[in-house]
């Protein structure tokens, strides 16, 4: 089984230890809207989109947080090079500091960390007829500086908010190994293996697209899985294409014993990676 080339990445669920300081980064700074907003629970997507893309929910504050499996970054797909431009120029104008500006040879991104330490990627992709796509169709990525006046040089207006059309392209995940990781992703899931980093990372996606899940063993080999409740990743959610989409996956995690639960009312598999990382499927069904 493979999955459809319309499966995405719906929304990341982040544990947050201060509610008022990370919604004003992530309102003002990565520029969401607020789509919703109690006092368990905040939901924020690009403007004017009905798409809940990222959700913060408050956990008690713990100090230094171990070593872990989880999150090493979620990133944030804008529609164009102007967006990123305008975002890019917002950043710098407000002085937040950015960790990184990459060329990847099919995307250009940004990177910062928000200010619990949890990774952001803002990229947006190249034309696809500029990305290294080989005959047995992996797709291979580079890592070069970005050209940044160029970027800032397509901005058109002052930074409005993060602009409709942006999703949660992908999530790119510290594990504690790669070979299990990819039999879940690849065999269970359905993901294609597009890209093997060495011994060190490997990229999945579903279709030709370069990654929707990308998996490092950065943080070191054999990190436990993080305790639940920490701040950092909750879960994050998969979206496939249909509901018999998700069906031939319940029957690949039937087939491998694999423990999952399943809401009946929403259509939505429960269930956590070899690495002990939360993972939310559903359908748009």
């Amino acid at each position: 089984m493979t999955l459809s080339a319309k499966t995405i990445i719906g929304k990341v669920v982040l544990n947050v230890e201060s509610m008022e300081k990370m919604k004003k980064f992530y309102t003002t700074i990565i520029g969401l809207e607020i789509k919703n907003e109690t006092e368990h629970l905040l939901q924020l997507g690009a403007l004017g989109d009905k798409q809940v893309i990222l959700e913060l929910q408050p956990v008690p504050t713990i100090g230094e947080k171990p070593s872990a499996t989880g999150m090493y970054h979620m990133a944030f797909l804008l529609p164009t090079r102007k967006d990123l431009g305008e975002i890019f120029y917002h950043i710098l104008a407000s002085k937040y500091p950015l960790t990184g500006a990459s060329d990847h040879g099919y995307s250009e991104a940004l990177y910062l960390d928000d200010p619990e330490g949890n990774g952001i990627e803002i990229y947006r992709d190249k034309p696809k007829s500029m990305w290294d796509i080989r005959e047995d169709g992996q797709i291979v990525g580079v890592t070069e500086a970005m050209d940044a006046d160029g970027v800032i040089g397509e901005a058109k207006q002052a930074f409005q908010g993060m602009p409709k059309g942006t999703y949660m392209g992908h999530v790119h995940l510290f594990v504690a190994e790669l070979e299990e990781t990819e039999k879940f992703y690849n065999d269970i899931l359905g993901f294609d293996l597009k890209f093997k980093f060495g011994p060190q990372a490997k990229f999945f996606a579903a279709g030709e697209y370069h990654h929707q899940i990308a998996a490092n063993v950065w943080a070191g080999k054999n990190i436990p899985a993080a305790q639940k409740g920490l701040r950092g990743l909750a879960y994050f959610t998969i979206v496939v294409s249909s509901s018999d989409e998700l069906a031939q996956i319940k029957e690949k995690l039937d087939a491998k014993n694999y423990s999952y639960q399943l809401d009946e009312a929403t259509q939505t598999l429960s269930l956590e990676d070899t690495n002990g990382i939360a993972i939310k499927i559903t359908t748009t069904d």
